[in-house]
């Protein structure tokens, strides 16, 4: 590969992208500041392919701070498929930035989970695959600061210039332990997930301790919540410098009875009541007052009875198992919730369907049904056995 092509015009990024439609797949990679804002703001758009018939890797850096994105959308809802690396927040950041998602995706994160690297960053597996060792780079580099730095740019450009070989290396591996489909099936899944930002009903939830508060108190901190998140949307500022955590917990805790009773709370200080924030305040303070039981958005409930305790316990000591026998990260097999949904009877749980159900599900029916029954063999290993049905004596 040569150096990585700048793009910072118009008819660079249209010519770019007349050359990537004609690519079965492209390497796609974002860079992005969040940390003074609410919405994402993308700083760099990296781009890596293989032109036909050609040998070697192409990169392009298109600079969204000089050239408009929006055109990008015609490359992501074309036939390609977009490989990309732990691609959650690339997706939200393009949908933002391009006002669209790929119509198909391989995230190496995820298909490297199904050869057992869980979570795995991509410089382990390029090191892994490919035998190849990345530069630690600017990994905290301003992204939004121009000129760029030519150590930025070649980091930039190193996040997607492996990831065709790399797919092409874990695909393989794939294919050898037969779980190319399953691989696809999760891409698919991260890539048709639902996003957006938090439902403003919801936000107080994100709050610590929420579950701990009672009666009015639940619906103050809803209707405080609800209103910082619109705010904090309007002003594209994160929602703890609208107003803090603390002081909204102090506010639902102890409501104030008015407005000069704000300069009292806790965490809430002289400069975010400002150009009559007090009022909106006090307002989303008596609306949550107000607030009867029904209208309060309360969390889901994750806890499981006490029934289902001892199962939820062998459940997850065994999928843990489960997942070192067969080299699979153990979050994709099953999550926590994962087993409580089952074993609720949850008809989307995710162990209800798919690779998972053969996996997991019918096994793990068995054991809390009584058909099955872990063990704990020499070496400290589990496993999931026909049940004898005859009980142990201490005789």
């Amino acid at each position: 590969m040569g150096g990585p092509e700048l793009i910072a015009e118009g008819a660079a990024l249209d010519a770019l992208l007349g050359r990537l439609e004609a690519a079965d797949r492209y390497a796609l990679d974002t860079e992005f500041h969040r940390e003074r804002t609410y919405w994402p703001h993308l700083a760099l758009l990296q781009l890596a392919w293989r032109d036909p018939g050609a040998a070697g890797v192409h990169v392009a850096l298109v600079d969204p701070l000089a050239v408009d994105v929006r055109p990008v959308a015609r490359l992501l809802s074309g036939p390609g498929t977009m490989v990309a690396h732990a691609a959650e927040q690339d997706l939200e950041v393009l949908e933002r930035a391009c006002g669209a998602r790929p119509r198909r995706l391989l995230d190496t994160q995820v298909a490297a989970g199904f050869t057992g690297h869980g979570s795995a960053s991509l410089s382990s597996l390029v090191q892994r695959y490919l035998e190849v060792k990345m530069g630690k780079g600017d990994r905290l580099a301003d992204w939004s600061r121009r000129p760029l730095r030519p150590s930025e740019l070649a980091y930039a450009a190193a996040d997607v210039e492996y990831l065709l070989p790399l797919a092409d290396a874990i695909g393989a591996d794939l294919d050898r332990r037969g779980r190319r489909a399953w691989a696809e099936e999760e891409c698919e899944l991260v890539r048709s997930r639902p996003r957006g930002p938090v439902e403003p009903e919801r936000a107080w939830w994100r709050l610590r301790d929420s579950r701990q508060l009672r009666g009015p108190s639940r619906g103050v901190a809803q209707e405080l919540a609800a209103w910082r998140e619109r705010r904090a949307r309007h002003l594209d500022l994160p929602p703890r410098q609208v107003i803090p955590d603390l002081a909204l917990q102090a506010l639902a805790a102890r409501p104030p009875a008015s407005a000069a009773e704000l300069s009292d709370v806790r965490g809430l200080e002289p400069r975010y009541l400002r150009d009559g924030v007090g009022a909106e305040i006090m307002a989303a303070v008596w609306r949550g007052v107000a607030l009867g039981a029904d209208g309060v958005r309360t969390p889901p409930v994750q806890d499981v009875s006490k029934e289902l305790r001892p199962a939820v316990a062998l459940a997850a000591a065994w999928v843990s198992q489960l997942a070192q026998d067969e080299h699979i990260d153990a979050a994709l097999l099953a999550t926590r919730s994962d087993l409580v949904a089952f074993l609720r009877g949850e008809p989307r749980s995710r162990l209800a369907r798919g690779w998972r159900l053969d996996m997991v599900g019918r096994p793990l029916r068995r054991l809390v049904d009584g058909e099955a029954a872990l063990a704990y063999l020499p070496g400290g290993r589990l496993a999931l056995e026909e049940r004898s049905g005859r009980p142990v004596t201490t005789a």
